[in-house]
């Protein structure tokens, strides 16, 4: 699409050719709207994208996101997605010392075989079963919150009524979460595996009572209505390759390299200007999707700004030539990355994380996890490299705020990198630097992302992944039917900052192409 082209009138523009955007204008498309697709890079997908980031190697990692949770079959289904989701047979692994020996908890595998290592660990019975009778509970709340996701908004009341569990609703929408856990377990090191899920990319404690932790929480276990997260086969970009072609084959128009700059609308039609490198142009349309984060919805029709919620995850992507040797001598690093590998991640670990954060400094013992996709998948590596025993590890350290790196991105990114790494180095028995693959250049295959790195790439405020702090999956005071709707009429929010956004779900997308499809 040329920037000189005679402007057109479309059913809907879509700012953003992220994974909820390609969402909505499938649906769209497929509904008999008129659709076109602005996107700002070369190319789409957002940040569920894979790329080969080491110079003249044959791995296409997952770069930013990397499992799938929340992505509803009934998406898949409607939009006809040729779309592989494999789950992982090893739930997670955490690594560490009993009585001076080096030892670990790996859960998977079978239930005797979790309760077995729980009793190893702990020397009885009391943690498994009060890890079953809290992930029962939890279970139970997924089934009934998850298919809402794609309905219109309940209230808070329709949805405590459908969750018909008055402790499941104290724990995790009115107590901080941390309550539940100590008052549940009491080991400490079962405690922080429990805890985790409550801050990826949210900078909380366990009893912040603004209750951002429950949140994140909630949409951690509730994926699937099983809590599972899934491996996306031939990695997060051939998801995002395969909702393009569906919105393609629909009739959408998707053009990349072309940048929104400005949305203005009188509540009837819209006239959405952008520029490309060969000048500028504007498309009118009747509804403006925008996958985009509020604030820049705000930047582009002229609004006040919402303040941003800031991210707190460092992102690394690495390439070994072999999975490195584990100082547990009982645990197979086969099965201990190919499910979550907890580090400094013991309950009184990530709030001592916390509270140094909070204090402006680099956690001394910073929290993180790993997982190996091409355990699980190894269609992402070259078929020499998987031949060769070559995995990747991906790492998403907690605790991280954008405000750590303000004064020096560059310098605190090398230091929490060396820093997260010594604290897997203290498990292993090899440096993880002997397996590190090198590229075509020489250089080791390892790269991090801070928040400020992601603000940068990928315009997300603050680096925060979800684009804003996470919402209640209920209306609230001044919320739309879908949760998707803006002042203004005929502009609506598709990206993770609407309603039950968040995460590779495309739960926005189709809640904006419903809300649009029910319009005149």
């Amino acid at each position: 699409m040329s920037a000189n082209e005679t402007p057109r009138a479309y059913d809907a523009v879509i700012v953003g050719g992220g994974h909820n955007g390609l969402v909505a204008a499938a649906y769209l498309a497929r509904a008999g709207r008129s659709v076109l697709v602005l996107e700002r890079l070369d190319h789409t997908g957002g940040a569920a994208v894979s790329t080969r980031p080491f110079a003249g190697v044959d791995a296409r990692l997952s770069r930013y996101s990397y499992l799938v949770s929340l992505l509803p079959p009934k998406i898949v289904r409607d939009l006809g997605l040729d779309v592989r989701l494999r789950s992982r047979t090893i739930s997670s692994y955490t690594p560490a010392q009993r009585a001076g020996k080096p030892t670990g908890l790996l859960v998977g595998g079978g239930e005797q075989r979790t309760r077995e290592a729980f009793a190893r660990l702990t020397g009885g019975d009391r943690e498994y079963e009060a890890w079953q009778r809290f992930y029962g509970m939890t279970g139970r709340v997924a089934q009934r919150v998850f298919p809402t996701l794609t309905e219109p908004l309940p209230t808070r009341e329709e949805l405590r009524r459908r969750i018909d569990d008055e402790a499941a609703w104290r724990a995790l929408f009115e107590e901080p979460v941390g309550v539940a856990i100590e008052e549940t377990f009491a080991d400490d090191l079962v405690r922080g595996i429990v805890l985790t899920d409550a801050l990826i990319g949210t900078f909380a404690d366990a009893h912040d009572p603004g209750l951002d932790q429950n949140r994140c929480f909630l949409y951690h276990v509730i994926g699937g209505g099983t809590g599972a997260w899934d491996v996306p086969v031939g990695g997060m970009g051939a998801l995002t390759d395969a909702l393009a072609a569906a919105a393609r084959s629909a009739g959408a128009r998707i053009a990349t390299g072309h940048e929104v700059t400005r949305i203005d609308t009188d509540g009837h039609i819209a006239e959405v200007a952008y520029r490309t490198t060969d000048g500028e142009g504007v498309a009118a349309a009747r509804h403006v999707l925008v996958n985009a984060s509020p604030q820049e919805l705000a930047a582009l029709t002229g609004d006040p700004a919402p303040e941003p919620a800031e991210g707190a995850q460092l992102k690394v992507n690495m390439l070994l030539t072999r999975l490195p040797r584990l100082r547990d001598p009982d645990t197979d690093p086969r099965e201990a990355f190919a499910g979550t590998f907890h580090i400094a991640e013991g309950y009184r670990q990530l709030a001592t994380a916390h509270a140094q954060a909070a204090a402006g400094e680099l956690p001394a013992a910073p929290p993180s996890e790993i997982y190996c996709h091409s355990l699980t998948d190894p269609t992402i590596l070259g078929a020499d490299l998987a031949e060769r025993g070559y995995q990747t590890l991906t790492l998403f350290g907690l605790h991280a705020p954008a405000r750590l790196f303000d004064r020096d991105n560059d310098g605190a990114r090398e230091e929490l990198l060396t820093s997260t790494l010594d604290q897997l180095d203290a498990h292993l028995a090899e440096p993880l630097a002997d397996c590190l693959a090198t590229d075509a250049d020489g250089r080791p295959c390892i790269e991090a992302k801070t928040p400020l790195d992601l603000e940068r790439d990928l315009r997300l405020p603050g680096g925060n992944i979800f684009h804003r702090a996470l919402s209640w999956p209920y209306a609230e005071e001044g919320g739309g039917r879908w949760g998707v709707e803006t002042r203004h009429v005929n502009v609506l929010l598709c990206g993770a900052g609407a309603v039950r956004g968040g995460g590779v779900s495309g739960v926005p997308g189709h809640n904006a192409a419903m809300a649009v499809l029910e319009r005149p």
